[in-house]
C-alpha cells in the first residue's frame, strides 16, 4: 500500500509529535541535480564558509535541537546533548579532513611537466539515516559530501523524520541553498526509489545488515554509483585479568548499554575467562542493578531510555526467551515493565553451553555472555562472526594487546575503553557484514570525492624517436 503521510511518535510517552507528506522522490532527484553544477562551482572557501555557518546555526539552537532527539528516539537528555555537539564538531573534523585526504597534491617535473591529483564530486548523493543517531550520523556523511561539492538527498529513518526535517532546516538557515540539501521523507519504498533513481551518483547508508545487503545487492549492476555501507556489529568485548573490576563493570556497562543498546558498536558478546568470571559477575550485576531507565527528561536523570518502538522491543523480549529456551542461563532478566512502551532493562545471559549461537545484531540492551578457558579461546570466540565492527579487550598488558590487535578482526579495536565512543577524528567502519571496506568519520572525505591524476604543460612539446622512416 502506498502511503502520503509519515507520522512519529515519542517512545517515551506514545504520544503522536510530528506528521509530514511522503516526498515525491524523482523531483527531488532532478531539483538536487540541475543544483549541482552551481554549487560544484563555488570555490572550497565558499563550501567550508557555508558549513561553517551551519554549526552555528545548530549552536544557536542546540538545547531545542537536544530535546526533539529525545523526544524522538527517547535516549536522555545529557545524550542528546552530546549527539548535538557531536553534530557541531563534525564540521571542523571534515573541513581538516579533506584537506589531508583529498588535498590537492602537484610533482614537477622540468621535462614531463607537472604532474597533478586533484579531487572532484561525485555529484548527487544520497544519504540514508538511521534512528538511534538521526542528526549525527547523516550528518557525518552530508557536511563531507558538501564540503567536496556534491549536492545531498537525505531520507531519515521513518522513525525519526522530526529530527531529520530540523537538521535540514538548519542548513538552509545557514545559506545553504534548498536544492543542494534536501529531505526526502518515506519509508522503503521511498529509499529503494533514490538508491535506484538514475540521478542519483552516490549511496550513503547507516543501518541494519539486511537494507545494506539489499541495497548492494540493487546496484551490484552498476558499478558507476558509489556505494558506502556501514551497518553494524555482533561486537565482543574480552575480559582478561584485571584488579579494577569496578572499572572493568563500569567498561561493561558503557558498552552494552548506552543508548539502551541501540548503537551499532555495543557490544552484544561478553567474552570472560572462567578465572575472572565470578568476580566479575560479583561487581557486574549488581551496577546493572542500579541502572536507570526512565523517560528522556526524567529527575534524576535516567542512563537509558526506551528502545525506539514497541515492536522493537517485543522483538528484543522473544530474543531473549530464545536464549533461554536453546540453554542460555539467565544472569539478569531482560523485562519490559509496561506493555504499552518500548522501556526495557538490562539483560544479561549466559550463553556458554549453547550449541548454536546466533550470529546477529541485537540491537538493544541485551548482553550474551561466554565463558571460555584462556585467552587463544577469547580471540577465537572474538572472531566467531561474521561481522567485524568494534571489538575491546579489558585488563591484560601490553603483549595481551598487542596480540588480540594482530589476530582480532574488526575495523575498531580497543584497548581497556568501550567498544563504542569512536572518535570522529579517527576512520569509522568495519569489516565482513559491518561495512564494504569505506569506512566513514575522517575517512569520510575519501568516498566524496574521486581522484583525478592529471599531466600538464603549458605548451605542446613532443618527439617521436623511434619507429619513423627517415624520408617519406
Amino acid at each position: 500500500m502506498t502511503i502520503t503521510k509519515l507520522v512519529s511518535h515519542e517512545p517515551a510517552t506514545g504520544k503522536q509529535m510530528w506528521e509530514g507528506s511522503v516526498s515525491d522522490i524523482d523531483a527531488c532527484a532532478k531539483r538536487a541535480r540541475r543544483a549541482w553544477p552551481k554549487w560544484a562551482a563555488k570555490s572550497l572557501t565558499d563550501r567550508i564558509e557555508a558549513v561553517r555557518r551551519f554549526a552555528n546555526e545548530v549552536r544557536d539552537c542546540a538545547d531545542e535541537f537536544a530535546k526533539l532527539i529525545s523526544r524522538e528516539t527517547g535516549k536522555p537528555l545529557w545524550e542528546s546533548r552530546t549527539e548535538v555537539d557531536a553534530v557541531i564538531g563534525k564540521v571542523e573534523i571534515s573541513i581538516t579532513a579533506y584537506a589531508e585526504r583529498t588535498g590537492k597534491k602537484k610533482l614537477d617535473s622540468a621535462a614531463q611537466g607537472t604532474a597533478a591529483v586533484r579531487h572532484k564530486p561525485h555529484g548527487v548523493m544520497a544519504v540514508l539515516g538511521p534512528y538511534n543517531f538521526p542528526a549525527h550520523l547523516a550528518n557525518g556523511h552530508i557536511i563531507p559530501a558538501l564540503i567536496a561539492g556534491n549536492t545531498i538527498i537525505f531520507k531519515p529513518s521513518e522513525k525519526t523524520p522530526a529530527v531529520g526535517e530540523f537538521l535540514v532546516a538548519c542548513y538552509h538557515k545557514a545559506g545553504i541553498p534548498e536544492d543542494v540539501v534536501q529531505l526526502a521523507l518515506g519509508e522503503v519504498e521511498e529509499g529503494k526509489a533514490l538508491v535506484a533513481h538514475r540521478e542519483v551518483d552516490g549511496v550513503l547508508f547507516t543501518g541494519s545488515v539486511q537494507a545494506g545487503i539489499a541495497i548492494n545487492r540493487a546496484l551490484a549492476k552498476n558499478p558507476g554509483k558509489l556505494v558506502a555501507l556501514e551497518m553494524g556489529g555482533n561486537n565482543p568485548l574480552v575480559v582478561l585479568d584485571t584488579p579494577r573490576l569496578e572499572d572493568a563493570a563500569a567498561l561493561i556497562v558503557q558498552s552494552a548499554f548506552t543508548t539502551a543498546g541501540q548503537r551499532c558498536t555495543a557490544a552484544r558478546r561478553l567474552i570472560v575467562l572462567e578465572s575472572v568470571f565470578e568476580p566479575l559477575m560479583e561487581v557486574l550485576l549488581p551496577t546493572v542493578r542500579r541502572i536507570i531507565v526512565d523517560q528522556p527528561f526524567a529527575d534524576p536523570a535516567p542512563f537509558m531510555g526506551p528502545v525506539i518502538d514497541n515492536q522493537t522491543a517485543q522483538k528484543l523480549a522473544e530474543s531473549f526467551l530464545f536464549l533461554m529456551t536453546e540453554g542460555g542461563k539467565p544472569l539478569e532478566h531482560l523485562r519490559r515493565p509496561d506493555d504499552t512502551k518500548p522501556f526495557l532493562t538490562p539483560g544479561l545471559i549466559d550463553v556458554t553451553d549453547m550449541k548454536n549461537r546466533p550470529d546477529v545484531e541485537l540491537f538493544g540492551p541485551l548482553l550474551q555472555v561466554i565463558r571460555v578457558p584462556d585467552f587463544d579461546e577469547a580471540i577465537k570466540e572474538a572472531n566467531n562472526t561474521r561481522f567485524g565492527l568494534s571489538a575491546s579487550l579489558i585488563g591484560g598488558d601490553a603483549q595481551d594487546y598487542n596480540r588480540f590487535w594482530a589476530n582480532t578482526r574488526a575495523g575498531i579495536i580497543n584497548w581497556n575503553r568501550p567498544t563504542n565512543g569512536a572518535s570522529s577524528a579517527a576512520p569509522f567502519g568495519g569489516v565482513g557484514l559491518s561495512g564494504n571496506h569505506r569506512p566513514a568519520a575522517f575517512y569520510a572525505a575519501d568516498y566524496c570525492a574521486y581522484p583525478v591524476a592529471s599531466t600538464e604543460m603549458e605548451e605542446p612539446k613532443a618527439t617521436l624517436g623511434i619507429g619513423l622512416a627517415e624520408t617519406v
